[in-house]
Order: C-alpha cells, then sequence, then structure tokens
C-alpha cells in the first residue's frame, strides 16, 4: 500500500537481493514480512533479527539518526530499544539506505496484553523521564536531530490550520472538529516553553511500543529521534486508556501549561494523521480519530 507520492516499493524479492549483496551470512535465512508503518516496512530475518526499509528518501535519513545514536542512549535507558547490527546501503534495486536489527520480542500494545495499564502508564512515564534525562553529548537542535515537535506550537501553526480546514470541510468524521481548533488555539495564546532541551522519542504512541508480561517490555522506532522541548512527547498518552494517562500524569508532575500544550500536540498530530492519509491508511486513521475522541472527552472533565 502507498502512502506517500515518493515511496520506494520494496517487497522480499528486493530485501533478498540487498541481504545477498550486503549480507551474504544471513541471506540464506527465512524472510517474512513483519508489518509497516508510516515510515517503514520490516521484514523479520530468521529468528532474531529484524530489516527496516524506509518508505521514502526522508525516512532514510531516520535509520541513520538510529545507527548513530542508539548505541549510545540504549545502556543508559530502562527498557530494551532496537539494536542496530547492519547499516545497508543504497543499491539499484533500492536506491536509499535500510537497517537490519535484533529482533525484541513483545506483543502489540493493546487490551489483551498490557494486565495493569496503571502500571504501564508509571512504566512509560519513567522511561520517559530517563530518556529526557540522558546528557545531550554534544547534540544540538541542528539537522535530523530538530524535528517539528520538538519546537514550538506557533512554529508548525501554518501547516496545521491547513490541515484543520481539510478537517472541517468532512462531514463524515463524527468528531468536533471546531472543538479541537479551539483547543488547538487556547495553547498558542500560552507562554513557550522556556526549559531545557532534551532527547525526544518524538512518537511514543501504542504503535511502537512493545507489551512484555503484562506490561512495558520495550520502546521500539526511534526514526523521529530528535533534541528539542519535551512538550510533544506526552502527546500521545491521550492514545492510552484514562488509567494509564492518569498515572503517567501523577508520575511526570509537569505544570499545567506543558500539559495544555502537549494536548494541543496530541490534537496537531491526530488532525494531521486524518487529512494526509484519509484516503490511503485507514487503520492510522482510525488511530487518530480515537486519538481526537479521547482528547475531547477529557478536555470536558478538566
Amino acid at each position: 500500500m502507498k502512502l506517500h507520492e515518493d515511496e520506494v516499493p520494496v517487497d522480499e524479492t528486493v530485501v533478498r537481493s540487498l541481504l545477498a549483496a550486503q549480507c551474504p551470512h544471513l541471506s540464506g535465512l527465512p524472510l517474512a514480512r513483519a508489518g509497516a508503518g508510516t515510515d517503514n516496512t520490516m521484514f523479520r530475518l530468521g529468528g532474531e533479527l529484524l530489516v527496516r526499509v524506509p518508505r521514502t528518501p526522508d525516512k532514510a535519513r531516520s535509520l541513520r539518526k538510529e545507527q548513530q545514536w542508539l548505541p549510545r542512549l540504549a545502556p543508559l535507558l530502562s527498557r530494551p530499544v532496537p539494536e542496530p547490527v547492519h547499516a545497508g546501503a543504497p543499491t539499484a534495486e533500492f536506491p536509499l539506505p535500510w537497517s537490519v536489527y535484533r529482533w525484541i520480542d513483545g506483543e502489540p500494545v493493546r487490551p489483551d496484553t498490557v494486565t495493569d495499564w496503571a502500571a504501564f502508564g508509571t512504566d512509560l512515564a519513567a522511561f520517559v523521564r530517563d530518556l529526557h534525562g540522558i546528557d545531550l553529548m554534544g547534540a544540538t537542535r541542528t539537522g535530523d536531530l530538530s524535528w517539528y515537535r520538538g519546537g514550538s506550537l506557533s512554529a508548525s501553526d501554518g501547516w496545521i490550520s491547513e490541515y484543520f480546514a481539510e478537517c472541517l470541510a468532512f462531514d463524515d468524521l463524527g468528531l468536533d472538529v471546531a472543538a479541537l481548533h479551539r483547543l488547538w488555539r487556547d495553547a498558542l495564546a500560552l507562554p513557550e516553553p522556556a526549559g531545557p532541551h532534551v532527547w525526544l522519542h518524538g512518537d511514543l504512541r501504542p504503535a511502537n511500543l512493545l507489551a512484555a508480561g503484562g506490561g512495558l517490555g520495550a520502546v521500539i522506532d526511534f526514526g523521529a529521534l530528535s533534541v528539542g522541548w519535551p512538550d510533544a512527547e506526552h502527546s500521545t498518552v491521550w492514545d492510552l486508556p484514562p488509567l494509564a494517562r492518569q498515572a503517567y500524569w501523577a508520575e511526570v508532575g509537569l505544570d499545567e501549561p506543558t500539559w495544555l500544550r502537549a494536548r494541543a500536540w496530541a490534537v496537531a498530530v491526530g488532525v494531521s494523521g486524518v487529512a494526509y492519509y484519509r484516503d490511503t491508511y485507514p487503520e492510522f486513521v482510525a488511530e487518530c480519530l480515537a486519538r481526537l475522541e479521547a482528547v475531547l472527552a477529557d478536555a470536558a472533565t478538566r
């Protein structure tokens, strides 16, 4: 399924050609598609490895970040994260960088794989606190480490407003888009963040978390790794059940303006996801709509 105009197609035949050319010692292992997201397509390689290939040239730069920084961050984190084992080079068959990682056992995060949502929220908050507390090791908010979610709300207002306009024109969402737009506009009036820049995962939605033993097992897909203000990092808690969200809030103990900015980021990412993927990725659109409904329900009680 093609999601982006500049997407580079890939299948098992292409991946096998990459392995044969660059990792011949791995090319005889069983290979099977293991899913796809908005940025990458994954293939399980044997029992212990995962091949990730980017969908677009822009997404390919994310793999380079992981290869450079994850080996340095991993020892300082409380949960397993992807371990790169090979940095693949472009070829005639696939003109983008690609990567091989260690396989991490775990299950998708959902009601039948998480037994204690409050503990899950607490553990996720602890992971975020650990990540944000790691020394920047000379990294700065420049180049590939300057993703928009680590910046200010106002810097994204122009293009986010265009997505709001698209969603307001849809008559079948079953969602109060005008109310969501008010939450976004209200947050724009808040003071901008004033704290130090920190390491950011950038996209801690459930699809990038693994459950194990009924709780948080691992954090995956650091393609949005960046340096910046942490407000948007907290936005994905609206993807979790209320018990997890409340436990996360209690553990991180952020002030009200930070939470309101985080909520605005949750709205912005949800609205842009609905507008951008409306005709190509219905599962992701459903995820975005669920997030936006949770935001509205929560806003009605606060």
